[in-house]
Order: structure tokens, then C-alpha cells, then sequence
């Protein structure tokens, strides 16, 4: 009886060599793309955004919080901020080529072209605005388009025309604790406003002092920040001066409103002091050394104010 035609299977074992590092180019190469649209959602920024949003779901609450409103929160505005972040990229790629600190990301180093950046940025921001509006109610959704927009539109772009950029910047950069509000309530109320008037402060410190490290870098793209626009340093070290001791008062008004503590009150004192030693320096001392202590006070700063306020919440 004849055999059937079956193809042997190859013996050269070169061939076997070669056929399995293809593989694992391609295994790599399909990895390495996937961490470039990964860079491009800025994924240490959205932490920051998500824990902000999350702190502002559960004093939101008037009740029972329900697990899976949370998740689709977290979800939608992780793909609101990723989508942001990518066509923040995208419309700065020719600033980004410029600078140093940015130059090896995903579209200036050409692993991923400005069309599908933009794309990528497109369906995420689309993907997120429905999540929330849909998942959870609208409010929440039309929060996070304004954020969106008035980054995209406003910031962005003032961004090479005038240092109050920065201010601009800070209002959008303050909306996730709302967006967390009126995810869990459907309304926002003073103890949300609280929470924004907090994260809105915060932000100028931490900002001023990325600015004046990287002053030069900015300088070289044409992005007028206020170290580059007064290279002394003066006008700067006194905004980071003047933001941080207002953020004094301001984290002391959750718990003159009872959302928070005695425990809280007195750690909030704390931090913020700190805070405001560390800008303080800043101006006895105008270097990137004192300014690099600033961003890293700004880091603990928020995570563990954020904190002590939840765990010293009434009613926990």
C-alpha cells in the first residue's frame, strides 16, 4: 500500500535555529511596541490621576460604595487621562525631539509614528468619555471631556506663548477628585471643591521645581516656563514659596469640615510644614539640588496626605 504525501519534518537543525530566533524577534518586536503605546498613556502621571480620582469616590459617598461604579470610575478615567497623555505626545513630538529628558520617547525616536499615536490617543479618549458617561452617569463623563479639552486646547498650546501656562494647567490638572465625586454622589458639593482647591496648590510646587531642573531642556524647545522666561530663578522660588504655604490652610479644611480628624488635622500640619521647609529652601537657595528636594517632598507629599484623610475619615 503507498504511503499518503505527508512533508517530513525538517532535519537540518540550522533551519530549526533559524526559524526560532524569527520567532523571537517577532515575540520582541510585538513587545517592544506594546511598551512604546504604553509609555505614550504616561503611566506614572494616571497613577497619580487614578488615586486622585479614587480619594474623591469615597468621600462622594452617601452610603454603600459599590465595587463595581468604583472599577468602571477607575477604568474610564485611566482611559480618559491615557488618551490625554497620548495626544499631549503627539501634539508636542516636535518639542519633545528637542529636549533631552524627552527626546527617547515612543514618536520623536520614530518607534511609533504620529499618525498612530494620534489614532491611539483618539480611541482611548473616546473609549474613556463613554465608560464614564455611560457606566456611570454623565456628569462624570462631561468632567472628564472638559479636562480633556481644556488640556488639550488651552494648556497645551499656551504652553509656547506664556508661562501662566502653568496656572492654566493647574485647573485640569485638579479635576480627578470631582470626577471621583460625581461618580459616587451624581452632584458635587464644598467637600469636593475642598479636594480640588488641595490638588490645585499642590501642583505649582511640583511643577516650578521639574521646571527649574529642566529649564534648559524647555528653553531649547521654545516652551515658555517661568524658569526660562526669568532664567534667576526668583519669580519662580517665590511661586513655590507662595503655593506651598497656602496648601497650609488649604489641607487643614477637611477636617474644619469634618470630612477627616484630629489624627488628620495634625498630620496635614505636618506635611504641609514640610512642604513649605522644602519650597522655603528653595528660595535661600536657588540650585537643582533644592529644587529636586521640592519635587520629591511634592511625590510623599499627596499619596500620604491622601491617606491619613482616609484613614481618619468619620464613620470608617
Amino acid at each position: 500500500m503507498r504511503r499518503g504525501n505527508l512533508r517530513r519534518p525538517h532535519r537540518n537543525p540550522a533551519f530549526w535555529d533559524s526559524v526560532w530566533l524569527e520567532n523571537l524577534q517577532r515575540y520582541s518586536n510585538s513587545g517592544n511596541l506594546m511598551r512604546d503605546y504604553f509609555a505614550l498613556t504616561k503611566p506614572r502621571i494616571t497613577w497619580l490621576i487614578l488615586m486622585s480620582t479614587g480619594v474623591g469616590y469615597f468621600f462622594g459617598l452617601r452610603g454603600e460604595w459599590d465595587l463595581l461604579t468604583l472599577l468602571h470610575t477607575i477604568l474610564g478615567t485611566g482611559l480618559l487621562a491615557s488618551g490625554t497623555a497620548t495626544l499631549n505626545q503627539w501634539y508636542e513630538r516636535d518639542e519633545d525631539a528637542k529636549m533631552r529628558r524627552t527626546e527617547r520617547r515612543p514618536i520623536p525616536a520614530g518607534r511609533v509614528t504620529p499618525a498612530k499615536a494620534a489614532i491611539f490617543g483618539i480611541l482611548l479618549s473616546a473609549a474613556g468619555f463613554l465608560e464614564l458617561s455611560l457606566a456611570v452617569n454623565l456628569l462624570t463623563g462631561l468632567l472628564g471631556l472638559i479636562t480633556l479639552a481644556s488640556y488639550l486646547l488651552l494648556y497645551t498650546p499656551l504652553k509656547k506663548r506664556s508661562p501662566l501656562s502653568t496656572t492654566v494647567g493647574a485647573f485640569p490638572g485638579a479635576m480627578p477628585p470631582l470626577i471621583g465625586f460625581a461618580a459616587a454622589s451624581g452632584t458635587l458639593t464644598a467637600q469636593a471643591w475642598v479636594l480640588y482647591v488641595i490638588l490645585f496648590l499642590w501642583q505649582f510646587p511640583h511643577f516650578y521645581s521639574i521646571a527649574w531642573m529642566y529649564r534648559e531642556d524647555y528653553g531649547r524647545a521654545g516652551i515658555l516656563m517661568l524658569p526660562v522666561v526669568e532664567p534667576d530663578g526668583r519669580s519662580t522660588s517665590r511661586e513655590i514659596v507662595l503655593y506651598s504655604l497656602a496648601l497650609i490652610p488649604a489641607s487643614l479644611l477637611p477636617a474644619l469640615l469634618s470630612m477627616s480628624g484630629r489624627i488628620y488635622l495634625c498630620g496635614a500640619l505636618v506635611l504641609s510644614s514640610f512642604y513649605f521647609y522644602a519650597g522655603l529652601r528653595v528660595l535661600l537657595e536657588r540650585t537643582a539640588l533644592r529644587a529636586r528636594k521640592v519635587l520629591l517632598a511634592s511625590v510623599l507629599y499627596l499619596p500620604l496626605l491622601y491617606g491619613l484623610m482616609l484613614l481618619d475619615r468619620p464613620g470608617l
